[in-house]
């Protein structure tokens, strides 16, 4: 596991750079304590690579960031239209930030459907800046562009800034022996260099990243490390770029460690990782692709070293089959997968809870139903991981809040897993999926030790006196079955979605004993030891803010800025929805209203009004996208005052 490192003394050199910078050239630079940059053109236009590389190189450089990438929904869509822009949009800051940002100061727009898509997110004076090569009066038509707004006095509220990318980019490799289409594909790493030119961001990284991308191709790298180097160029001596800026490293914003930038499903594949090794247990995926939960799949085929297994099946239904054999032979067993695959799971979820076995179900929910939204984020599958099975099928639910937090909630998850020998949801969601933030590795003597006892011979004595093995004979702290390995002698046991005897694990279908097993699943769950919910209330406020997953941010942030207009309000956030924390009611009854904002339609709200009986306050939203912090933080104040 690699990573790209930000020490604090690198933090202070980095913040050296720019005084030389300033000293060496003549243009102005201005120190800004943050900047948001939305990069959008096309999805064949490389948006995503370019503001991968620009994430990379602020996270070396020291500041604290958060970023958005939002995918087309559809695979292809034709180029120069609405439904096939790109984006990917990055806030870094010298503090601690909480979101991608509300609103760009700057947005790079590779073509005309990338400025109509984006320009309603802008502030009046916000930087735009714009490739005019492609504004040509079919590519305006095609969005419906009647005359062309670099032209028509549309965007006089704006900085504009045109420029000529694919031509400058074309011109600055007419050395290398690439046709123009060829040549016209570097555009994106000719606006990378100017905004990092711009942005004072540091080149060698990306120039190193550009060796290795292309290393059997070094022809293609060498020019687009030459476009990359003429957009920096080109930034340093136009005129139309008179002033640079300057962000200097959060160097304040993180407790001493190591970091390296991380997105929520790489973090969380790390988290598996180190699950797997905690526990001293081989690590078994069985997955089917899907968006936005393929990233894992991906990244966990790369570590068959820590021994990890990989296993991409035919169909949603054969993955969780897999995976709750490895589970059966003595595996840490995952499958992953996004709401519509949960759906074709669910009986294989009802088998697990019967068997009462250890498995990790990772839904990386997206907008639904059906096939829904494939690339946008929603928090909607709540419901369906509490309840989406036929039957009492209770399953622990757990949702991490941040994309580095995807880590920690991954152990968290497997502890539970593993030691109450149960299926357990881990709902994360594309916001913290796809999005990315600076994460502190942590030291393998920080990890839990999550080391489990399978069954070793007989734990019960028959009235005739023989001992045998009972596979539901329970730990009377946890309520837990053994785990038996099977092959291991002595130990053979029935296994089958029929009901159980309690205790002995045969068949069974006498109503009393189904009553009992039924009730025994179910205090199994509620049982589970989950740490108590931590309440941020400075000033006594009357007024709570509950939240849950990647509502967190969000939330967070509009919560800070009530607080700086003078406004008192508390604020909590569930990592465990199932079972819920010991000290939850008890927090409830402490305030005068209680607000829960989701993106879904209020599910956690309708679970906490029918266990807690509060009349809980919904503010939700299902468009696809995050929360802004300004209109969460407009909703709030309106619960406060009302």
């Amino acid at each position: 596991m690699t990573s790209q490192v930000s020490s604090p003394a690198e933090q202070a050199d980095g913040a050296v750079v720019g005084e030389q910078r300033k000293a060496a050239g003549a243009k102005d630079v201005r120190r800004l304590d943050r900047v948001i940059i939305r990069f959008a053109g096309d999805s064949g236009d490389g948006m995503q690579l370019t503001g991968d590389r620009f994430t990379s190189e602020t996270a070396s450089f020291g500041n604290d960031l958060s970023t958005l990438p939002n995918f087309p929904a559809e695979i292809r869509a034709p180029a120069g239209t609405l439904p096939g822009v790109s984006s990917f949009q990055l806030h870094f800051a010298d503090h601690d930030i909480l979101t991608p940002g509300d609103a760009p100061n700057v947005l790079v727009a590779m073509n005309p459907a990338a400025l109509k898509a984006n320009i309603d997110d802008l502030p009046r004076g916000a930087e735009v800046i714009v490739n005019t090569d492609e504004f040509t009066k079919r590519a305006m038509q095609k969005v419906g562009y009647e005359t062309s707004p670099l032209e028509d006095g549309s965007l006089d509220g704006y900085h504009v800034h045109p420029v000529p990318l694919t031509t400058l980019t074309v011109e600055a490799l007419k050395e290398f022996d690439l046709s123009r289409k060829e040549a016209e594909r570097s555009k994106n790493m000719f606006a990378l260099g100017l905004l990092s030119w711009m942005y004072h961001r540091p080149t060698e990284g990306t120039e190193k990243f550009l060796r290795s991308k292309f290393a059997k191709k070094p022809d293609i790298a060498a020019a687009n490390i030459a476009a990359f180097r003429a957009g920096w160029n080109f930034g340093e001596t136009t005129e139309d770029f008179a002033v640079s800026y300057e962000v200097a490293p959060a160097a304040t914003a993180f407790p001493p460690g190591v970091y390296r930038n991380i997105s929520g499903n790489l973090a969380l594949s790390y988290g598996l990782v180190a699950a797997s090794r905690q526990a001293d247990l081989p690590l078994y995926l069985g997955s089917y692709p899907i968006t936005p939960a393929s990233d894992i799949l991906h990244e966990l085929s790369k570590h068959k070293n820590f021994g990890v297994r990989t296993f991409q099946a035919e169909d949603e239904i054969a993955g969780i089959g897999a995976a709750l054999g490895a589970a059966f032979g003595g595996s840490l067993a995952v499958t992953t997968t996004s709401g519509p695959g949960v759906a074709l799971k669910s009986e294989t979820i009802g088998l697990a809870v019967s068997l009462e076995l250890p498995l990790l179900i990772v839904d990386i929910q997206r907008g639904g139903p059906s096939t829904g939204l494939p690339t946008k984020t929603e928090q909607a599958d709540l419901l369906q991981a509490m309840y989406g099975r036929n039957g009492e099928a209770p399953v622990p639910v757990v949702a991490p809040r941040t994309p580095a937090d995807c880590f920690d909630a991954a152990l968290e998850a497997a502890r539970i897993a593993l030691m109450y020998r149960t299926p357990v949801f881990l709902l994360s969601d594309g916001y913290l999926a796809n999005g990315s933030e600076p994460w502190r590795i942590p030291d393998i003597e920080e990890l839990p030790d999550l080391r489990v006892q399978f069954a070793q011979g007989p734990n019960h004595t028959l009235d005739d006196g023989s001992e045998v093995f009972w596979p539901y004979k329970r730990d009377p702290q946890t309520l837990a079955r053994p785990w038996a390995i099977p092959g291991t002698p002595g130990l053979e046991h029935r296994i089958g979605g029929i009901e159980k005897q309690d205790g002995t694990g045969n068949i069974s279908y006498d109503p009393a004993n189904h009553d009992f097993m039924v009730r025994t699943r179910q205090a199994k769950i509620d049982g589970i030891d989950v740490p108590d919910v931590e309440v941020d209330d400075p000033d006594g406020a009357r007024t709570l803010v509950l939240g849950w997953g990647s509502t967190y941010g969000p939330i967070t942030a509009a919560v800070r800025r009530l607080r700086r207009a003078g406004d008192s309000v508390a604020q909590a956030h569930l990592r465990h929805l199932n079972p819920f924390p010991r000290n939850l009611g008890t927090v409830l009854e402490r305030y005068d209203k209680v607000v829960i904002p989701e993106m879904n339609l209020g599910q956690l709200a309708t679970l906490i009004r029918a266990k807690y009986l509060v009349d809980a306050h919904s503010y939700n939203q299902v468009n696809g996208m995050p929360f802004k912090a300004e209109q969460l933080a407009a909703a709030l104040k309106e619960a406060i005052d009302g």
